[in-house]
This record gives C-alpha cells, structure tokens and sequence, in this order.
C-alpha cells in the first residue's frame, strides 16, 4: 500500500507542516550524512563525453531534483526500471506488483563528475538505503533503493562503495540497497518530469526534498549548480 499523493490535491504547506508537527523533520532529512569517496572510482579523464547512470531511491521527484543540481549532469528522467514495457505506466506501477522501480536516468559527462561522485551523493543525499521497499513517506516495493548497473565498471564501483559502506558501519541499520543489472528505462509521463522545479511549493516537495538539496549545496559545493 502506498501513501503516495495526487499532484492536484495539494494542501498549503503551513497545513502540511503542522499535521507532521512542527518539530518532525522529514525522514530523508533525518537519515541524510555526508558519506565518504568512494575508495575505488573510475579513473579520471579529460575528455569530454556523455555515460549513463540510472538510480532508484524513493519517489523519483526528489531523486531528479538532486541530480539536476549537480555538476557535470546534462540531463536526467523521470522513469521506471526492473519491470517490462507493458507495466511502466504510473497506474500501474503504483500499485507496487509490476516489478518497477521508480528511477531516475541520469546522462552525465565523466570529465566533469565521475560515477563515484554520483554514488556519494545519491547515498548522502537522495535516498535512506537503509529502508526497505519504501522511503520516507512513501511504501512499496516501487520505492526501494537500487543502483541499476549499465556496464561492468559501474557494477565493479558500485559494489566496492557499498562494501566500503557496511565496513565503516555509516549507518546505525544495514544498509538493503539492490544492485542489479539495468535492463531497460522507461521514461515516465510528462508531468513527473522536473516536477520539483515547476512545482516547488508543493507541500511533499517542501517538507522531503528541499532538504535535500539543502544538503547537496552545503555538503558538495563543488558539485553543485543552479
């Protein structure tokens, strides 16, 4: 079951605030730490190109939201990942039995961030991998947390970073983020996209993601654009 919202059932965010309490910050907001690099990267490169990384770490909103403040990043989509073609539609993977992930398509140039870098903070910041088939406010199986490998490197970088994780103990909770293969991305409808740009005074966008650019500015100036 799943407490996800409908876009056009939106209270004010005074509202929202208060039905949490005026002291509760948002889950991912509570969990967020800035992790250490990676031990093992990819090595650096001058030249300038275009690779793909796909993560899922809770509603998609926040997780595109994070990535398009980042450095190096030239776009990135809304979408779906672990199920078939015939099941990527929101209807459907809402319901949690398709197999998806909500994900996000990130295509960013590896002269400018290397695919460490996208794993520290998508740990730091994006998502909570210590929380089982949901994330924050969200529950069901289409809101895991999986790094959806495209190449042998990325599955070589990634597995070294969260065996890298569970030894130095980062989290009080082991950490159950999935690393699989990436299979396929479907892109999901229009108005998922850049949705917490357009819509920055939604109170979910408010009271979840905010926070976490908040903490991609502070804990990554580097990395982080406007």
């Amino acid at each position: 079951m799943t407490t996800r919202r409908h876009p056009h059932r939106l209270l004010p965010v005074a509202l929202a605030l208060g039905l949490l309490g005026a002291c509760t910050l948002p889950p991912a907001a509570a969990a967020a730490t800035k992790l250490p690099a990676p031990l093992l990267d990819a090595p650096p490169t001058s030249t300038h190109g275009e690779q793909v990384a796909v993560f899922a770490g809770g509603c998609f909103w926040g997780v595109q939201a994070v990535f398009e403040h980042v450095r190096g990043v030239r776009r990135t989509w809304a979408g779906y990942s672990g199920g078939s073609a015939a099941s990527a539609h929101y209807d459907r993977v809402s319901e949690g039995d398709t197999g998806h992930a909500e994900s996000v398509k990130v295509l960013f140039d590896p002269a400018q961030v290397s695919y460490g870098q996208l794993l520290q903070v998508f740990f730091s910041v994006a998502t909570d991998p210590t929380e089982l088939d949901r994330q924050g406010p969200d529950s069901g199986t289409q809101y895991r947390s999986v790094i959806f490998y495209a190449t042998p490197e990325q599955q070589r970088i990634a597995g070294a970073y969260l065996a890298q994780l569970g030894r130095a103990r980062v989290y009080a909770a082991p950490i159950v983020t999935q690393l699989v293969p990436l299979r396929a991305f479907y892109p999901a409808e229009g108005w998922h996209q850049d949705y917490a740009s357009q819509h920055p005074d939604d109170p979910y966008i408010a009271i979840n993601d905010a926070p976490k650019l908040a903490s991609l500015r502070q804990w990554f100036p580097a990395l982080y654009t406007r």
